[in-house]
């Protein structure tokens, strides 16, 4: 699967090393050094994903990251050499699709844009003549609804504004309330099969939705930890037992 992928990164020696990594695999690259550029580049088009470095001049990764969200739906790779759960969850929250921590193998680095644009791949499938799809419909759980057809969350009656990576993983579990999910299932569910890709993100989207969803983040009533396995969405009313 080859792209057009836009690199962002201020250190030219790593840049030209994901470049010639990501050119090796067929992409089209286009490198930047600088968080306007970088956001310049994704307007004009026609990328297909975005690598970008948190620390950058000019503007960083975290203010390209919310103006692009506001806009776009372009899949976006953050790296950072912030290593804290807050500053992950940030970028996360600002609608980052995925997160490598520096310093990270290249190869890792492939295998995440990889999986980026083969989850894109099935997001946006090419039109076809024939009958028109089925409307789907919206998954509501307790006070908790999901609707795929408008893109929207609402908990409590309140809108919940969700990264893509979020929303489809509060989908998949609506679909199926009270069935246990694996990390592994979810993260097929989010990525496709990658074994560069770690149960870690699955735990990092689930807390940052926590956040979102949960009156009470540490005492969550719906999206719930089953020990040694995964996570579900609970059946019924929300705080039910």
């Amino acid at each position: 699967m080859c792209a057009h992928v836009v690199v962002a990164e201020d250190d030219p020696k790593q840049a030209d090393l994901v470049r010639l990594y990501l050119e090796r695999e067929g992409h089209r690259v286009v490198v930047v050094h600088d968080g306007r550029a970088a956001l310049e580049q994704a307007r004009r088009g026609p990328a297909e994903l975005l690598v970008l470095d948190v620390m950058m001049p000019v503007m960083d990764g975290l203010d390209v990251c919310r103006a692009l969200r506001a806009e776009s739906a372009l899949p976006v790779l953050m790296l950072t050499a912030r290593t804290t759960e807050e500053d992950l969850l940030l970028g996360l929250d600002l609608g980052a699709d995925d997160y490598l921590t520096k310093p990270y193998s290249p190869r890792e680095l492939v295998a995440r844009v990889r999986a980026l644009l083969r989850r894109g791949a099935r997001v946006l499938p090419p039109e076809a003549p024939g009958p028109a799809a089925p409307v789907a419909r919206p998954l509501t759980v307790g006070s908790l609804t999901v609707d795929p057809l408008r893109h929207e969350v609402t908990a409590d009656g309140r809108p919940v504004s969700c990264t893509p990576a979020e929303f489809r993983l509060l989908e998949v579990l609506a679909a199926q309330p009270g069935r246990v999910f694996t990390r592994a299932q979810l993260l097929e569910h989010l990525h496709g099969i990658d074994r560069y890709i770690t149960n870690r993100t699955v735990d990092t989207h689930v807390m940052n939705l926590r956040r979102k969803i949960e009156p009470h983040p540490r005492r969550p009533a719906s999206l719930l930890t089953v020990y040694g396995i995964g996570y579900k969405l609970a059946e019924g009313p929300r705080g039910a037992s």
